[in-house]
């Protein structure tokens, strides 16, 4: 609510540069919630200074550009960016090395569940562009697929809950219970479906 309540005002100023602008931010894993972001901008819709529409269409620019500036930076600079001091605390070994792991685990599919996850997503998209694991293309289709997900939620719950506030968080909140649970219940079924295929390679050796 505090960080709607500061964006709100910037947003009502400066439209849709505001709101691209700090999706931009958020890419690179400056602590504002994505979520809110979006349904902020959709919000200022709501209360007719902006076209709903159009702000989709925001949203999805800002969101897939900051993301795959991320992916473009690890794949072309990522050693020398990690010698950055606040990279270095921003994608610490730790989640360096987790990353990594459930690209060893889960495959593509983490970049789908890490555009989710706020505090997950940039660490994978750097890894994911920087070990070359997977190519630009790939990332641009499950990253792309997850946003198309994500960003109408937000901004048409904004756009819609614009002249009611008290509902529009109460729906905001049940929405990421929701996705985390179905995140929750995804990853079990991946985490499975890789423990079958490891046995069964283990079995052949």
């Amino acid at each position: 609510m505090e960080v709607f309540n500061v964006l709100l005002p910037i947003f009502t100023e400066y439209g849709y540069l505001a709101v691209f602008t700090m999706l931009l931010v958020c890419g690179f894993g400056v602590p504002v919630p994505e979520d809110v972001t979006l349904v902020t901008g959709g919000v200022i819709a709501g209360l007719g200074y902006a076209d709903v529409h159009t702000m989709f269409a925001v949203g999805m620019a800002g969101v897939m550009i900051g993301d795959g500036l991320v992916f473009l930076v690890g794949r072309y600079q990522g050693e020398r960016v990690m010698r950055w001091g606040w990279v270095r605390r921003l994608i610490t070994p730790e989640r360096f090395e987790a990353a990594q792991g459930a690209f060893e685990k889960y495959g593509r599919w983490v970049m789908f569940v890490a555009r989710f996850l706020p505090g997950l997503r940039t660490p994978v998209f750097f890894t994911a562009g920087m070990t070359r694991r997977v190519s630009f293309g790939t990332w641009f289709l499950m990253d792309g697929v997850a946003a198309l997900i994500s960003v109408p939620i937000w901004v048409y719950l904004g756009y819609f809950g614009a002249r009611n506030f008290d509902w529009m968080f109460a729906i905001l909140h049940r929405f990421q219970y929701g996705i985390f649970a179905l995140l929750g219940i995804g990853a079990v079924v991946l985490g499975v479906m890789w423990w079958r295929k490891r046995r069964a390679a283990r079995s052949q050796a």
